[in-house]
Formats: structure tokens, sequence, C-alpha cells
């Protein structure tokens, strides 16, 4: 069994093989970034599978639905940040 740091330098080897083979890298995680909530892409789908909305309104209900999640996601960090300093004090 490989220790942590040897786990660590065969996965950055299997990284760097991997990508020492791609000449597209940018299509080569274009469905990736395509599912990432960073994509506008990705809630646009999330708020209108079907894709039956006005591209309007369906581009402004993505970025409601964007916002909304990074400020929640941000909420519970500052909220587990000062859980952590209540419990270190």
């Amino acid at each position: 069994m490989a220790t942590p740091a040897e786990r660590s330098v065969i996965a950055s080897i299997a990284a760097n093989t991997r990508w020492s083979r791609e000449d597209n890298r940018s299509g080569a995680t274009a469905t990736a970034r395509a599912k990432s909530p960073a994509s506008l892409e990705y809630w646009k789908n999330k708020v209108d599978p079907e894709g039956k909305l006005a591209p309007a309104v369906r581009l402004a209900m993505a970025e409601n639905a964007k916002s909304a999640y990074y400020k929640k996601a941000a909420l519970r960090m500052r909220q587990a940040k000062a859980a952590k300093r209540a419990g270190a004090a």
C-alpha cells in the first residue's frame, strides 16, 4: 500500500501523462465545464430543462439562480468559520 506522499506523486504522474497526450485542453474539459455550477449553461438547464422560456427570461432566471447558489455557499462558509472560532475560544 502506498503512503499518502506516494499516492500524491502517482496521481501527479497520471495527470501529467494524461495532459501530455491532449492537444485540445479546452475541448477535453468542455463537458465538465458545461456541467459546472460556474457555468450559466448549467443554470439555464436547471431553471428551464426543456428550453421553453424566452431566451432573455431564461438567462435572467439562470443568473438569479447562480447568484443565490453562491450567496448561500458564502453564508454557509461564514457560519462555519464563526462556529469554528466560537469552538476555539
